[in-house]
């Protein structure tokens, strides 16, 4: 960090968003080295927190990785700056308050909130604030993986090529920890009264223990934990919803209470130090990091995919409107055991496992038709890791209508993916005690169960657990023919 003597500000502000820590954080590394003082600030947003893009699950994150933030401060004598209201207007005020030059803040690619951030600006450099924006939540810039030509990738594998070929030639290195980090705070005194963190509850959501616990040290324990143990068998173990096989980082990355360098540098060391499997499975991990860096990068370059399918003709896909179906598929009584226990762990749980965002995402637009953009609203307001990149890109590759999408006839069997990664039905078990006693057999199919054997293990079709709201084959057949009339085209 820089000597005070030579420090170009005498107090700064770091504007928190994404970014709810103390280590590797770009913003507050440059702030802490160009000013003699700095005060964190957050600001509560009244009207997106009642919003329709914000959930329980995200909410309560939020909120409990605030107050640990606060706590970490006040243990180096200083506060976090808690504010409520307009940002430019509550930013303003604390600057004049503490006699702050300048805000440093991390950027976002997201297209709502970089319009949010460009009015913010410009109000903060009319009250005489300099602004400082850095790239903190990615670990690849946009610009800094594109195309020979200069054009953006818009399919992942060669994009991958690039963005390993560039962590190749310059890996980027945790930005400098708390560590030293208290003479540069200023001390709660000067700082003065600030808001408590609040409930969800005053904003109009319900907290549950069920949620994804939030903060930085918990964070560091699950990456801790994912990296000694658990990465052993990424590969193996990814994709089966009824085992703990991933890192459960996401909430963390999408709040910010880890940097994903932080990250990358503990795989990558390990990649290093360990065997070849191992090695090979941490590569698996670091895969699914650059797709967040993937789809983080088409809001910069595509910005219109938040908003509209990537691909023009998908525009014209005949969705359905169907009530019935919708709700169905939103409270997990599909009839369909993997979808409902997915559903059924996302409304209660703030999570639900990655393979099951697919199936359920492919269920909703291939099944049913209906629109993506209803199943990525639901998405946002009910995950604790609510992000629009990866949401979005997520929700258009199982559309088939973004970037590097699936072709249109992959249709997931709900039944065969059921099969395949939960063979002895022990999470739809787990997620829907209905199903408990059924046999291995019809565990993934109730439906198809002879009267005897329902009987046996409690089981009424209809009655206790639903019979499947649409036919497979029949709905295969009805999604190929709606979607070829939009899609050909482009085939």
């Amino acid at each position: 960090m820089a000597d005070p003597a030579h420090s170009a500000h005498p107090c700064s502000l770091v504007w928190l968003r994404r970014d709810l820590r103390l280590d590797d954080h770009a913003a507050l590394a440059h702030a802490a080295a160009r000013s003699e003082r700095v005060v964190l600030a957050f600001v509560l947003d009244p009207v997106l927190l009642r919003g329709p893009r914000m959930g329980a699950p995200i909410v309560q994150f939020f909120f409990d990785s605030l107050a640990e933030l606060r706590k970490q401060l006040r243990e180096l004598g200083s506060d976090l700056a808690l504010l409520e209201g307009d940002f430019s207007t509550e930013l303003v005020r604390l600057a004049k308050h503490v006699d702050a030059r300048a805000v440093f803040f991390n950027g976002d690619y997201d297209p709502a909130m970089a319009e949010r951030d460009a009015g913010v600006i410009a109000a903060l450099r009319d009250a005489g604030l300099e602004t400082h924006a850095y790239a903190d939540h990615v670990y690849v810039r946009a610009e800094d993986v594109v195309q020979a030509s200069g054009k953006p990738y818009t399919v992942y594998t060669p994009y991958r090529k690039r963005w390993n070929a560039r962590i190749a030639e310059k890996p980027r290195a945790p930005y400098p920890s708390r560590d030293g980090l208290a003479a540069k705070l200023m001390s709660a005194a000067r700082i003065g009264p600030t808001l408590a963190v609040p409930k969800p509850e005053a904003y109009g959501h319900a907290s549950s223990d069920r949620y994804p616990r939030g903060g930085s040290a918990e964070a560091q324990r699950l990456l801790d934990a994912f990296i000694a143990d658990d990465a052993n068998a990424y590969l193996d173990r990814r994709n089966l919803p009824a085992v703990e096989g991933t890192s459960r980082l996401s909430p963390h990355l999408r709040a910010g209470t880890i940097g994903i360098r932080t990250c990358m540098s503990a795989a990558l060391d390990a990649r290093a130090r360990r065997s070849s499997t191992y090695a090979g499975n941490i590569d698996g991990w670091i895969g699914e990091l650059t797709w967040r860096d993937f789809y983080q990068q088409l809001l910069v370059h595509f910005p219109r995919v938040a908003y509209e399918p990537f691909i023009e003709n998908a525009k014209d896909i005949a969705w359905r409107s169907d009530e019935r179906a919708w709700e169905a598929w939103a409270n997990g009584t599909t009839g369909y055991p993997i979808v409902d226990a997915a559903m059924i762990q996302l409304n209660e749980t703030g999570w639900m496992h990655n393979r099951l965002r697919m199936i359920v995402a492919s269920f909703l637009t291939k099944h049913l038709l209906i629109d993506y953009h209803d199943g990525e609203r639901y998405f946002e307001q009910h995950l604790a890791d609510a992000d629009l990149g990866a949401n979005n890109g997520g929700w258009q590759w199982s559309a088939s209508t973004g970037t590097d999408a699936a072709p249109y006839f992959r249709v997931f069997n709900p039944t065969l993916q059921s099969e395949k990664f939960d063979p002895r039905g022990a999470f739809i078990r787990r997620m829907i005690p209905a199903l408990a006693k059924v046999p291995d057999a019809y565990i993934h199919s109730p439906s198809t169960m002879p009267p005897i054997v329902a009987a046996e293990c409690g089981v009424a079709i209809g009655q206790s657990y639903p019979a499947p709201i649409v036919e497979h084959a029949f709905a295969r057949e009805r999604a190929l023919a709606v979607f070829a009339r939009a899609l050909k085209k482009r085939m």
